[in-house]
């Protein structure tokens, strides 16, 4: 959706002229971070390629952990080693919490309520809170039976279907976030028209905080445009109130069975009994509860298919992991997460998926709030700084094997102790976020990770797919799918067999003790 209209192309040239004058007569006397050289006026605009992770990447070689690009007279400072992204995005937290302005995501789309893209000010505090009372530590333990519940349907639809295991990795994430967040029932499709619709939402506000998508996050000036000349704002606001009805409507729901004495527990349920607490209105309660639904179901998805992956080409690892599930667990149930503690490899795997195939290589940008110092380098205020996820992540100074999946660098030499590099709060990467905008659902999704590929190993194994002639299928280890929200890897061919023959019988058995 291209923000421009025939007919304006002189004024959208006069504000653009204006607009950059501006920004130079600004220009920052003092030295900003080294960087590529670009175009004048337009600066780098057009350097940065649609996998923009991997190019940052190649920069970081030739000007160091921290350089800036200028996009069209907009500073923008990238980060991209650990101690550079803690320095700033942690322990600079009050400088570097904000987000830039997205005018067509943030205000047209969401009407300024969505917290990934709120400002660092009272409402994104009050948003953070209520959700981080809903999903902390403590709190994400009582998602932890349908976890279990869901991985046992998820390995007994895989084993059922293995040509489709996609497919039901995408149901079984979407069907344990929306449960965990509204108390829902199991849903039985992906293709759920409720999921979808989320998705949708989801994918909607993504494409609009691409660098260009509308040229309104360019000219802010164009967002007081009547809509009769400005069709893209009037779809937006129709988008918002059909969203915002989508919300209320389930949050209507939730209190419904409240009231009936029929919720089951439920994030949705935790926001509606602090109400007075959190001091959220009814809009606000509505969008933190869909939109912590819509950021976690295509990330845990994506994050198993990563898992498929490895255990395809890791088989070594799979059969290590598996010996340890067998001692642990036994053949003769599922694992549980009462087995947590005493499966530190299963534990390593999770840490190593997230790290050697990042599903949100980016961070969203953070605006640096005032004028900053950083080793000799100035940061002005309202440059945009983003986090190179995928190069900390695979950073050979810290990941000398980086390229490898290797959940051994978790580990001390005996195997049971978890080993984590600095500056990665004790998670052993970076994917889900540096300081106060860490990720708030980190809890649940480590947790259903770990269940998911635990039963899943107990249950199965991953084997190679042949083609016609009988040659072995081997997926590409690096090729990804940029779906918008996250990227994951392209769709490759295996074979998922289980390891005996009374597997499925105890699925069966499983499912019927887990009544939702």
């Amino acid at each position: 959706m291209e923000l421009s209209y025939p007919g304006h192309w002189s004024a959208l040239a006069l504000i653009a002229t204006l607009t950059l004058t501006v920004r130079l007569l600004l220009k920052p006397r003092h030295k900003l971070p080294p960087g590529p050289k670009g175009l004048p006026l337009l600066g780098n605009l057009f350097q940065l390629p649609q996998f923009q992770w991997l190019r940052f990447t190649e920069w970081k070689e030739e000007f160091g952990p921290i350089f800036s690009l200028n996009l069209a007279g907009q500073p923008v400072v990238v980060l991209n080693s650990h101690k550079v992204t803690a320095d700033l995005l942690d322990r600079r937290s009050t400088i570097y919490s904000d987000r830039p302005r997205f005018i067509m995501a943030g205000e047209i789309l969401t009407g300024r309520i969505f917290i990934a893209f709120s400002g660092y000010g009272e409402l994104w505090r009050k948003l953070r809170k209520a959700a981080h009372e809903g999903m902390n530590v403590r709190a994400s333990e009582a998602y932890q039976p349908l976890q279990e519940m869901e991985a046992a349907v998820l390995v007994d639809n895989v084993l059922k279907d293995p040509e489709g295991w996609d497919d039901h990795l995408k149901r079984s994430a979407a069907s344990t976030v929306l449960t965990a967040v509204y108390g829902v029932e199991p849903i039985k499709s992906k293709d759920d028209p409720l999921v979808v619709r989320i998705n949708d939402l989801m994918h909607r506000l993504v494409r609009a905080t691409l660098p260009g998508a509308f040229l309104v996050d360019i000219f802010p000036a164009m967002k007081y445009l009547p809509e009769f000349i400005a069709p893209w704002k009037k779809e937006g606001l129709e988008w918002h109130r059909k969203d915002t009805k989508m919300f209320q409507e389930f949050m209507d729901s939730v209190r419904g069975r409240m009231k009936s004495g029929e919720a089951k527990p439920s994030f949705a349920a935790g926001l509606i009994e602090k109400q007075n607490t959190h001091k959220l209105s009814p809009k606000e309660e509505s969008w933190l509860a869909g939109t912590m639904f819509g950021a976690g179901a295509e990330t845990t998805a994506a994050a198993l298919s990563v898992f498929i992956l490895a255990m395809r080409l890791y088989p070594n690892v799979m059969r290590k992991a598996q010996a340890e599930i067998d001692a642990v667990v036994g053949r003769e149930r599922l694992p549980t997460f009462e087995d947590r503690e005493k499966l530190p490899y299963i534990r390593a795997i999770v840490k190593e998926v997230l790290r050697w195939r990042p599903v949100g290589p980016l961070g969203l940008p953070r605006r640096a709030m005032k004028d900053d110092f950083y080793e000799g380098y100035f940061i002005p205020a309202g440059t945009l700084v983003i986090a190179n996820v995928w190069a900390m992540n695979r950073d050979p100074a810290v990941f000398p094997d980086y390229d490898e999946f290797r959940p051994e660098r978790f580990l001390d030499e005996t195997g049971t102790q978890e080993v984590v590099p600095p500056d990665t709060h004790n998670q052993g990467h970076v994917t889900f976020g540096f300081g106060r905008r860490i990720c708030i659902g980190l809890n649940i999704a480590n947790q259903g990770l770990f269940i998911d590929f635990a039963s899943l190993l107990w249950a199965a194994s991953i084997e190679p797919a042949h083609d016609e002639n009988g040659v072995e299928i081997v997926p590409s280890r690096t090729d990804s799918v940029d779906e918008g929200l996250v990227v994951r890897p392209v769709p490759f061919k295996c074979k998922i067999v289980p390891r005996s023959e009374d597997v499925n019988s105890m699925l069966e058995l499983a499912k019927k003790k887990q009544v939702w």
